[in-house]
């Protein structure tokens, strides 16, 4: 039997991204649209270069899957709608969200902004990877604590699904010949985002608890952090290289503000590392009883988490456990499973 033909629209390559990728070549005939949308000064010639691919390939294809909500988004579901093709939008987290004083969030920019209720408005269906995407109120800090697409644009109407990013549980684990290191405290993020994902809360607990080491990959070291020395800044990693740190890391801090998802923690969690996370969006859920969740962003508050978890006794249990509720919930399986289906059927099924 024929497969359908579906176009995937990507600003870039992401490993999420990639997954989606592998996961509907399985079923679908694929043909990807992307350009270097990074590149402002070149956005008209995108735009013609998107809407001439799109005119010469929309009547041999059934369906147009458009990964985050950006200018790249704008086209695909207006031609969609004109020549009657299905598109849906995966929301993967900065396109719900706007966090000013943290210069986070697409819908910051106010053409973005309207770029983004547009593509919402007319796609077919939204895939947020979670619930928390569409509307979420954070009591971890007070500051735009409220966010998601429908509150930033609540009188969008269209159909949405929650399918949750999917780990290979395969590759994230345990590497035989590596032990845990008793005390070390791992977490991931880049330079940009270091006061998003709780990089400064790091540093200040650092010089409370000498005798662990903080770990942290993706950013490099800079003299206005003032870090101390049991603070080591790992810088980017390779995929392999971020596996063995996760297996040598005995916990894992994901201190975010704000959280589309959480890959880098499932990960961890993949490796048997004991997860420490702030109360935001999808984070709790993610956790359930395998680690230690901090409800406000207060030092004195992460203190005392840090000393339970690092006198608790059952620390062996706590990673294996941490392993199998991912394994459990988020693995590759269950979202091509149901990402499959939700696109295969997609103009008969009934959705949230």
């Amino acid at each position: 039997m024929k497969k359908e033909q579906i176009i995937i629209v990507i600003p870039y390559e992401s490993s999420s991204i990639k997954t989606d990728i592998k996961i509907l070549s399985e079923k679908f005939n694929i043909i990807i649209n992307k350009y270097d949308w990074k590149q402002k000064s070149l956005y008209p010639i995108y735009v013609f270069q998107q809407l001439f691919f799109l005119l010469k390939n929309i009547s041999k294809t059934q369906k147009i899957i458009i990964e985050f909500g950006g200018y790249w988004a704008v086209l695909p579901v207006l031609i969609g709608k004109i020549f009657n093709t299905p598109t849906a939008i995966i929301l993967r987290g900065t396109d719900c969200a706007k966090i000013s004083y943290l210069n986070y969030g697409s819908l910051r920019k106010k053409l973005v902004y309207k770029v983004c209720k547009l593509s919402y408005k007319y796609t077919s269906i939204l895939l947020p990877v979670s619930s928390s995407l569409m509307y979420i109120e954070n009591k971890y800090t007070t500051n735009e604590n409220i966010q998601g697409l429908k509150y930033h644009f609540p009188k969008i109407q269209t159909p949405s699904r929650v399918i949750h990013n999917g780990l290979d549980s395969y590759f994230w684990n345990r590497i035989e010949g590596i032990d845990k290191e008793k005390n070390r405290f791992l977490a991931v993020f880049s330079d940009n985002q270091f006061y998003l994902k709780g990089g400064d809360l790091i540093i200040k607990l650092a010089s409370k608890f000498n005798n662990c080491n903080f770990y942290i990959a993706g950013c490099n070291e800079k003299k206005s952090y003032h870090p101390q020395n049991n603070v080591h800044f790992l810088g980017k990693l390779t995929k392999k290289e971020l596996l063995t740190e996760y297996n040598k890391a005995q916990y894992y801090f994901q201190l975010s503000v704000f959280e589309g998802f959480g890959l880098s923690l499932c990960e961890a969690m993949l490796c048997e590392c004991i997860p420490i996370t702030s109360s935001v969006n999808i984070l709790p859920e993610i956790v359930g009883d395998t680690g230690f969740i901090l409800l406000k962003k207060e030092i004195n508050q992460l203190q005392e988490i840090l000393n339970n978890a690092i006198t608790t006794s059952n620390k062996n249990e706590l990673g294996q456990k941490a392993r199998k509720r991912i394994i459990d919930n988020f693995s590759i399986e269950k979202r091509a499973e149901k990402l499959k289906n939700t696109l295969e059927n997609l103009q008969n099924l009934k959705l949230e």
